[in-house]
């Protein structure tokens, strides 16, 4: 194995500091990452497009500066020559932008790349590709019907979870240390569960939007996936910052740079941890227990608290998710139907039917439900719970049964994580193994105050740390 292919399989950090040092060159980065695609995708069905002449020429250019007068600067980039890639919601400059969908392949190519592209290349890292999702966002399992199932690299009968499944499943194979996906009401941190990384959704507002294909607007986060806590901070504090300009992501709070990875080592200590009971626990099977109970004894956090108004929370994101959504593909649902996906195409055409009256309802719920919320806040810094109600189901089930009910699999992987989106709390999702009787990864929630995204990162690093969490690549 070329150093550069052993580099890869281990986290981004690694490389940049490997670039730095002039151990391995970003060009040899770069090509190791697309000889482990080309080695691996055939099975994973990870990535939709590769940028492969763009990737390496955009290495090379790394190379010559840091042999030239610029040096010292590239040098102290947070992530010189990492290879990258993104969800194809992302806009890729040159590249239609897919959303998963058969519908926007003939739409024109992106001009410029997202917004977090752009800070992620200025951070010196490299994009290499765009990756499979559920269509339009609107699922947790990325069974695409256009582009086929991603499959989970830890067992590939298995899903990868959604709708960012490609996002996921592309860390989980050693392809790229780092990618980037949306959450809506679960679509990074159910993928993260599934296929054992880490993956984090910052706070409702915190990283610009533009440049991505929206689902629910009043919903929708952007955040990255990782096989170490390390680069979820560096890529993380890469992205963050206010956004200017006539284009701008109007959701987008003109916060200032609050640096997380200053503060991983800092870990858990000082910090009020609480265990969610009640709802969290009675819609998750015993290997999800069993992996927060693993990270709760971890943290010596023993106080169970149950979140007010969460069933309604959830009940308001749905609606809103609906409604949104369908308003979103209106014109396609009257003109093209039969290129959407079956699923897709059904619950979009329910969301046209819903009465004004309850969406204006839900609107209501949800500001109760964070008011509530926000005053369990002010007992504790951080409350845990399971990121997924199981471990990966096969492909194709329809249905897993979950405290004596039998409950549809693609709305119900995310049913513990929907409750957080609805408010746009902070979370990262941290791989635990060793639950799961079939040896597969189930996630758990460190869950954040608003703009805290620094002590739920602080938290996932001591797991991390203690070898609680960890997100090894699959053996493939």
């Amino acid at each position: 194995m070329t150093v550069a292919a052993d580099l890869l399989l281990r986290d981004g950090a690694a490389m940049a500091e490997a670039v730095r040092g002039g151990v391995v060159s970003a060009s040899a980065l770069a090509q190791a990452a697309f000889e482990r695609i080309e080695a691996t995708d055939g099975r994973v069905n990870a990535f939709t497009a590769q940028v492969r002449a763009r990737a390496l020429a955009r290495a090379a250019a790394l190379d010559a500066q840091l042999s030239g007068t610029d040096a010292p600067q590239l040098r102290a980039l947070p992530l010189p020559g990492v290879p990258f890639a993104v969800k194809n919601l992302f806009d890729i400059a040159g590249l239609p932008t897919l959303a998963g969908s058969k519908i926007e392949r003939g739409a024109a190519p992106a001009q410029l790349d997202a917004v977090l592209v752009q800070r992620l290349e200025a951070a010196g890292a490299v994009l290499v590709g765009a990756l499979n999702m559920d269509e339009y966002a609107y699922g947790f399992t990325t069974e695409n019907s256009h582009e086929g199932p991603c499959r989970n690299p830890h067992d590939l009968t298995r899903v990868a979870g959604g709708s960012s499944g490609g996002s996921g499943a592309a860390v989980a194979a050693g392809q790229v240390p780092l990618t980037l996906g949306s959450d809506t009401n679960g679509s990074i941190r159910v993928p993260a569960s599934l296929c054992g990384v880490f993956g984090l959704k910052p706070t409702f507002g915190r990283l610009p939007r533009s440049g991505s294909y929206p689902f629910v607007s009043s919903l929708d986060h952007l955040g990255p996936f990782a096989r170490s806590v390390r680069d979820l901070a560096l890529s993380y504090d890469a992205m963050q910052g206010p956004e200017s300009g006539p284009l701008r992501d109007p959701g987008c709070a003109q916060r200032a740079v609050e640096a997380a990875l200053p503060h991983l080592g800092q870990g858990a200590q000082g910090l009020r941890i609480g265990v969610l009971g009640g709802y969290f626990r009675q819609r998750a099977l015993p290997e999800a227990l069993a992996a927060l109970e693993r990270v709760a004894g971890a943290l010596d956090a023993t106080r169970v608290v149950e979140l007010p108004l969460v069933e309604a929370g959830r009940a308001a994101a749905f609606l809103i998710t609906n409604a949104e959504g369908a308003a979103l593909h209106l014109d396609d649902l009257r003109r093209r139907p039969q290129d959407f996906e079956p699923l897709s195409r059904d619950r979009f055409l329910a969301g046209t039917l819903l009465p004004a009256a309850w969406i204006a309802r839900a609107q209501r719920v949800r500001r109760a439900y964070a008011e509530a919320v926000a005053r369990v806040f002010e007992q504790f810094d951080i409350l845990l719970a399971p990121a997924t109600p199981s471990a990966a189901t096969p492909i194709g089930a329809e249905w897993f049964e979950v405290d004596g009910r039998r409950l549809p699999v693609r709305p119900n992987m995310g049913v513990l994580t929907q409750p957080l989106s609805c408010i746009g709390l902070p979370v990262c999702a941290v791989p635990v193994w060793g639950a799961h009787a079939g040896g597969l990864p189930i996630g758990v929630q460190v869950i954040g105050a608003p703009w805290r995204e620094d002590q739920v990162l602080r938290v996932a690093a001591a797991l991390e740390a203690a070898g609680v969490a960890r997100a090894p690549v699959a053996a493939l």
